[in-house]
């Protein structure tokens, strides 16, 4: 099977090295230029228009608009091989994911929407938990190929959207997590207490996993390279206050995670990891 793949960045880069690890013929093309020599066994493109010859082809754009000005805008869709099925990985809206499900039908090509949860580091050991929702069949034939790149594939029905709120809905609930850290430390450090001694409680007493595990880590040692881009994750919360809005829910703690990263990426700081709202205005 040979596979298409938009988008090169750290999570894409990551991904197209397992794909080719576990035997797939790889065509990339990226916005900006890649050193040949970061992407062995990767044959890099010109355009974009080269990789929808294959007969997958993935995605991993920054956002609803980069995905509409490198495939809409530019007419991938009606230029794709016939029985194409594209995969897109990116973290966008539910109201564009069921905008590209439509157009891809109306072009007969197939369409899955397939948002990851984890970092570069998860992406590189193939690791990634996969968010899938697409038609029955289409996804039956790209599972293989999401096997390549994760821990496990969760399947969320055949309307594409359904992943791409999951996934949303993650995302706001690692930032009220973070948030519910960093409120903890003003409180606690207000009367003395160091930020490591509380952590350690906490861990070991009331909250477990992943997410305390590792931002609490980043917190403690003021360590805020970028894992995810704190202007990213504001991306994600405002597109899940639409998503709210459109579903007719009430999301208050998001308002507030909202508004804490957009103070974040206002201070010049969204090319820093989303912890970062550890050390920038704690007061709550």
């Amino acid at each position: 099977m040979q596979i298409g793949f938009i988008g090169l960045g750290s999570m894409g880069s990551a991904m197209v090295h397992n794909l080719v690890k576990a035997g797939y013929e790889v065509r990339a093309w990226n916005r900006s230029p890649v050193a040949a020599e970061a992407l062995p066994g990767v044959t890099l493109l010109g355009s974009p228009r080269e990789a929808v010859q294959a007969d997958v082809v993935f995605t991993m754009l920054s956002d609803d608009a980069a995905i509409r000005e490198v495939v809409l805008d530019a007419g991938l869709l009606e230029d794709a091989r016939h029985g194409l099925i594209h995969v897109v990985t990116s973290t966008i809206s539910a109201a564009f994911a069921r905008e590209l499900a439509r157009l891809h039908e109306d072009a007969g090509i197939g369409y899955v929407s397939a948002p990851v949860l984890g970092r570069p580091n998860v992406a590189a050991s193939g690791q990634l938990n996969i968010l899938a929702a697409g038609k029955a069949d289409a996804v039956a034939v790209i599972e293989p190929v999401l096997a390549a790149l994760s821990k496990k594939v969760w399947k969320l029905g055949e309307d594409p959207a359904r992943a791409n709120a999951a996934k949303l809905a993650a995302n706001m609930m690692i930032a009220m997590a973070i948030e519910a850290m960093v409120e903890g430390v003003a409180l606690t450090e207000g009367v003395g207490l160091d930020r490591a001694d509380f952590f350690e409680l906490i861990l070991g007493t009331l909250f477990t996993g992943r997410v305390y595990e590792s931002y609490s880590a980043q917190i403690t040692s003021r360590s805020f390279e970028p894992g995810f881009k704190a202007k990213l994750a504001l991306k994600d919360m405002r597109l899940a206050s639409e998503l709210g809005k459109e579903t007719g829910c009430t999301v208050p703690m998001l308002d507030v995670v909202r508004e804490r990263l957009s103070s974040v990426v206002s201070a010049g700081l969204g090319e820093m990891d989303w912890s970062v709202i550890a050390d920038t205005g704690r007061s709550a």
